[in-house]
């Protein structure tokens, strides 16, 4: 749904579904610039970016839609606790960024399809049926692959950056299904985004003021909350990885929705990796050995699989009553 209610033309809810994979693509590109250029600490920039988000998307709310501003006090702390959730994805994901390379980090949070099964068949309840269970194996079997996890010298060397890396794709999956449970009952995802971002972005000043010297990337004094200090460049492009990859990218996929089915716009936004490993290639020199490219494929297999396989079971228990009508 847009802001203001309108719907777009149909014709070109297919590019939106495709720009909105292409903008959010560069979401790990301007981290890992962030990081490598300034030297960023991972937790500090966080805190950044989710204070921005919701600054800039305060006053386009108040000005298009001042109603999406209201929340109902019954949802006000299902969504503190969705911003918590959402803090410690923006820490953990922006840590393996920093890590282990925006292209890398990018798929490895796209194991969250496989969490997500697993965990919606434990706490939702839901059906793991063959279907899952391969999706399952192949986006968890490609996060091996892709972070190293059977390379005995990666966890020598890079340690933090394995465990962060699958640790933030079960970030992700437990951030997907707030996101579905807030949408069940109702809440405006643009409402859900002001909110939880707001919190997030206090919960992580809190954790870095508090706890930031004994965390990876976080701040150790708190005069290095202000890390950029006098570089304009530095800022704007921080915000502009606010007011881009996640607001424009979000917008551009809840506007395909309005004409383009679920499913299919999902499909489409599952290149968001590969966009994301071909920029880092040309922008950022990096480069995904034989193996990690074999579990990048296992994951969008896994992926693409589990989306196609959602959407067939949908329409064949929408068809069932209707034969059984006939």
């Amino acid at each position: 749904m847009s802001i203001s209610g309108l719907p777009p033309a149909p014709n070109i809810s297919r590019l939106f579904a495709f720009a909105s994979a292409g903008v959010l693509s560069t979401t790990a590109i301007f981290i890992r610039y962030l990081t490598q250029t300034y030297h960023m600490p991972a937790l500090i920039l966080a805190s950044w970016r989710d204070l921005f988000v919701a600054l800039t998307l305060l006053p386009i709310l108040a000005l298009i839609n001042p109603s999406l501003l209201k929340i109902s006090h019954k949802h006000l702390k299902y969504l503190l606790g969705y911003g918590l959730v959402l803090a410690m994805f923006n820490a953990l994901w922006t840590l393996s960024v920093a890590l282990n390379g925006a292209a890398i980090s990018t798929v490895l949070a796209y194991c969250s399809a496989g969490f997500t099964a697993l965990l919606g068949w434990w706490l939702l309840k839901e059906r793991l049926d063959w279907g899952k269970v391969l999706a399952v194996l192949l986006t968890l079997g490609g996060c091996v692959l892709v972070s190293g996890a059977l390379d005995a010298n990666a966890w020598l060397s890079n340690v933090l950056g394995i465990v962060t890396g699958i640790l933030s794709g079960l970030g992700y999956a437990i951030y997907t299904l707030m996101g579905r449970k807030a949408s069940q009952d109702g809440i405006n995802p643009w409402t859900t985004l002001l909110y939880i971002f707001s919190f997030a972005a206090i919960f992580l000043f809190l954790i870095n003021l508090i706890l930031g010297s004994k965390l990876p990337g976080g701040a150790v004094h708190f005069s290095e909350m202000l890390w950029l200090g006098d570089q304009t460049g530095g800022w704007l492009i921080l915000f502009l990885l606010a007011a881009g990859p996640t607001l424009v990218g979000f917008g551009l996929y809840n506007l395909s929705l309005v004409d383009l089915p679920s499913s299919v716009a999902n499909l489409v936004v599952t290149l968001e990796p590969v966009f994301t490993t071909v920029i880092a290639y040309i922008v950022l020199d990096e480069r995904m050995n034989l193996i990690q490219v074999m579990g990048s494929i296992l994951i969008l297999g896994g992926v693409i699989f589990l989306r196609v396989y959602e959407s067939r079971i949908k329409i064949r228990n929408f068809q069932l009553p209707q034969l059984t009508k006939n």
